[in-house]
């Protein structure tokens, strides 16, 4: 059984971690060069947590990846509270973010939301991280920067501006969780989406009463056919995010009716 556990991000020291993400901390100016670096650290803690989990992160372990002693770790990072900060903004600093996108702001959004979606499937126990306290480190406030540039000059206001892209991330991270559990499923069991309805539909058909529930049996059986499985996560997510941009293009058609169009080129 897989142990799901939830860590929170600024939990640690804030002045180290502030320390750490922006490189204040002082560095030693005489004696040998450092075995290691922060960043080195770092990525060996988020190959870890990629291969096995974030259950699987602990100081011991990085260490151990590394080839020295946990004790050694501390005099870089204090404890796993500043490592996962650390962890979150090196792979804040991941998606690409292209200057020119075709399609104005709907096509500006449609890039961060296809960003934030490829950067959780490359690290799955992103979601198992609280953000709700976030430790502003270079790569997010670059990232954040980013994508307001995306909203930038469409005719909303600058806190309607950021509750735009929180309304985009908020839906890439409802969705992607699909995605994630689907892929997780099959590597933790063994078993795929066909082998697995292969053994459960005969047994449903025993039990499962088509005229008392005509709609999940009609819209169920289609459904099934055309995914070859319970669900399609990569689909509904392009569904669903068309819907989202669908939304927001009713309120900014709304704000510009009221006043006016912006200047050209938004």
């Amino acid at each position: 059984m897989v142990t799901v556990t939830t860590e929170y991000s600024g939990s640690g020291d804030p002045a180290r971690s502030i320390e750490l993400l922006w490189g204040l901390q002082e560095r030693p100016k005489r004696g040998p060069k450092p075995r290691l670096t922060v960043e080195r650290i770092a990525r060996a803690a988020i190959d870890l947590a990629d291969a096995e989990g974030l259950t699987a992160l602990s100081m011991r372990r990085v260490a151990e990846v590394l080839g020295v002693t946990a004790m050694s770790l501390y005099t870089y990072v204090p404890s796993k509270a500043e490592l996962i900060d650390v962890m979150l903004d090196t792979v804040y600093g991941e998606p690409a973010m292209p200057g020119d996108v075709p399609g104005g702001w709907r096509g500006r959004l449609e890039v961060v939301a296809r960003e934030n979606w490829a950067m959780y499937l490359r690290h799955p126990w992103l979601l198992q991280v609280a953000t709700t306290r976030p430790v502003l480190g270079p790569n997010l406030v670059a990232k954040y920067d980013y994508e307001l540039r995306a909203v930038a000059g469409i005719g909303v206001t600058d806190v309607e501006m950021d509750l735009l892209i929180s309304l985009v991330l908020d839906y890439v991270h409802g969705a992607v969780r699909g995605a994630v559990a689907a892929a997780q499923a099959e590597q933790r069991t063994g078993v795929s989406d066909e082998q697995w309805w292969s053994a459960y539909a005969p047994l449903l058909e025993k039990v499962f009463d088509t005229d008392r529930h005509p709609l999940a049996a009609r819209v169920g059986s289609a459904a099934g056919s055309e995914f070859g499985a319970a669900s399609d996560p990569a689909r509904s997510f392009e569904f669903g995010l068309q819907r989202v941009l669908d939304g927001v293009a009713a309120f900014v058609d709304g704000r510009q009716a009221e006043n006016g169009p912006p200047p050209t080129g938004s």
